[in-house]
């Protein structure tokens, strides 16, 4: 099966460059809105070269996995382009639920099995995507000036469809080893359906706040005692919400609440120990 758009993807404008190995989808992305593409551009492809997380990590996208980057050009300023992070991620999590068999949302604080071992989805802040309570899915954003001087935005979204990598200081998951045979393509058809929808309902920020809360309604960690290493530095706490602008915001054991733009989030064990 090759990657295909969704009909409502195609209505909307969309467009597809779908690729059997690229180097980075991001980077392919960044390039052609430096070139001086117009947008609405889903560059996808079922292995990625060099693919890149948060904070320069390595991702890896063997054969079989997703790398799917949407190219958005447009007039938004950084803060609000920032929050299609969320958009992606609640867009994704639609996406598992249309096409993994028995799925479904995590609605509390743990995002991980259900009583019955139903696979159960949930979003950790800013941008994983997690099942069973490891890491299914990431999303990186990057930006550069298009080749008119406009704002461009890549939004990348890897998931594990048949693989996932081993001896890293997280644990991860592949819809394969959930039991899914689930394949990229469907993944990536559901997903250009469902970021539409999204995307439509964010209405150029305006939707923001109903976006907020269906994200939080997914969220993994709220109510529990979670550690944010930012710079160097530990702030423990009760994960509490995120704010208008999609802050993290922790309350501390001295009732104090701290309201966190970037870091990296540990809940359970690793918060109690101080995400060390």
């Amino acid at each position: 099966m090759a990657f295909i758009l969704a009909p409502t993807a195609q209505s909307d404008g969309y467009r597809l460059e779908a690729h059997e190995s690229v180097g980075s989808t991001n980077a392919v992305a960044l390039d052609h809105a430096r070139e001086g593409d117009p947008g609405k551009l889903w560059v996808v492809s079922g292995r990625q070269e060099s693919g890149r997380g948060r904070r320069g990590r390595a991702w890896e996208t063997p054969q079989g996995n997703l790398a799917a980057t949407l190219l958005i050009v447009d007039g938004y300023n950084l803060q609000l382009a920032a929050t299609l992070g969320f958009v992606a991620g609640l867009s994704l999590s639609d996406a598992l639920n249309a096409v993994v068999p028995g799925s479904r949302v995590a609605v509390g604080i743990d995002g991980g099995e259900g009583a019955d071992g139903e696979a159960r989805f949930s979003l950790k802040w800013p941008n994983d995507v997690l099942a069973h309570g490891a890491k299914l899915a990431g999303i990186l954003l990057e930006s550069t000036m298009s080749g008119d001087r406009r704002f461009a935005l890549a939004v990348g979204i890897g998931v594990n469809v048949v693989s996932h990598p081993v001896g890293v200081p997280y644990p991860a998951t592949s819809l394969k080893a959930l039991g899914s045979e689930c394949d990229a393509q469907t993944l990536f058809l559901a997903l250009s359906d469902a970021w539409s929808q999204n995307y439509r309902e964010w209405d150029n920020g305006r939707g923001l706040n109903t976006i907020r809360q269906r994200w939080l309604s997914r969220a993994a960690g709220l109510g529990s005692e979670v550690a944010v290493r930012v710079d160097g530095d530990v702030i423990r706490g009760v994960f509490e919400t995120i704010d208008d602008d999609c802050r993290f915001v922790i309350r501390a054991a001295s009732g104090e609440y701290v309201k966190i733009a970037a870091g990296d989030v540990h809940f359970g064990a690793v918060a109690s120990a101080g995400a060390a």
